[in-house]
């Protein structure tokens, strides 16, 4: 009952979630604090926030579930995955176009399984999976080596993705690249010129929030090529930065990824990037040291089958 009232932020929102009453809730929370002998929640602040005990009793909670969880794994290993359940973790761009095509293909093979998809940003999911509350990560960020081992599940590439409207694109003319080749992979050639990101230097952009890979990328792209960006406005996903450029509203760094998942957007004309910091890879990390229940290694085996590129050298 604690945890969930912590989840939820709101006592009500976790009554409801819970199918009992908010009386019987906060009851329930105070004989625990009466227990403890310390309060467990500041009720003064909205959403309801932990107190020092609070936060101690939480992390507590978060070992207790991560025990659960791996001796729930270790018991699907017994039942030979007639049973048991596998909790992957992806941003939003993952957990929306790369991940279910791999998720399909564990649950027909193994349909007993009961799977969760845990979405959040890059830094919340290391600490999800440090703490034992997601088995798998899907992501392109580089977690720490000596707390995740990983492998490669595929390469993609940022894209410069323009409004068709900008005049600017008659100047760049040359360099153009057809939605229609980024989605048969034929941008990954090495006849297709990269673009002199320079070009669009006066142009506005539209660039995601300063703790996002993408994000750090971008700006480092444009500082490269000798000038500092005009952003007008900041975003937390991809997507939606995909969007707005297709409105008009301003210049985007986007992967193909995205370009190749999405329907096409008519109004954004598209540019290949030069240099490493338009390649990143995506990789499935895992804790090291932690117990892999035979359906982490059942869905580890379908993503290495599934992957789109080799595993770089060490």
């Amino acid at each position: 009952y604690v945890y969930r009232v912590y989840k939820e932020g709101s006592f009500s929102k976790a009554a409801k979630s819970l199918y009992i009453s908010q009386p019987s809730l906060s009851a329930a929370v105070k004989r625990e604090e009466s227990r403890i002998g310390n309060p467990i929640f500041d009720r003064s602040t909205s959403p309801v926030s932990l107190t020092e005990c609070g936060q101690k009793y939480v992390d507590c909670v978060e070992r207790i579930l991560a025990v659960e969880n791996e001796f729930s794994n270790y018991l699907t290993d017994l039942n030979g995955l007639q049973t048991g359940c596998l909790i992957l973790g992806g941003s939003h761009l993952f957990s929306s176009y790369v991940l279910p095509p791999l998720i399909g293909a564990f649950s027909r093979r193994y349909p007993k399984v009961t799977v969760r998809l845990v979405e959040e940003s890059s830094s919340a999911l290391e600490q999800l999976l440090l703490a034992g509350s997601v088995d798998l990560v899907a992501d392109n960020s580089s977690f720490s080596e000596e707390l995740f081992s990983r492998i490669l599940l595929r390469t993609e590439e940022l894209l410069l993705a323009v409004p068709s409207s900008f005049a600017v694109n008659r100047t760049a003319a040359a360099y153009r690249l057809p939605g229609e080749h980024i989605r048969h992979g034929a941008h990954l050639t090495d006849g297709i010129p990269c673009v002199p990101l320079a070009l669009f230097k006066d142009e506005p952009f539209v660039f995601l929030k300063p703790e996002n890979d993408t994000r750090q990328r971008q700006m480092a792209l444009c500082l490269q090529a000798g000038f500092t960006p005009r952003v007008v406005l900041e975003l937390d996903q991809q997507v939606t930065a995909y969007n707005l450029t297709d409105s008009g509203m301003g210049i985007s760094f986007i992967s193909d990824t995205l370009v190749r998942s999405v329907p096409p957007h008519p109004n954004v004309t598209y540019y290949k990037l030069s240099g490493p910091l338009s390649q990143r890879r995506i990789w499935i990390y895992q804790k090291r040291g932690r117990y892999v229940s035979r359906a982490m290694e059942a869905f580890l085996d379908i993503a290495r089958a599934g992957r789109t590129a080799p595993e770089p050298s060490p």
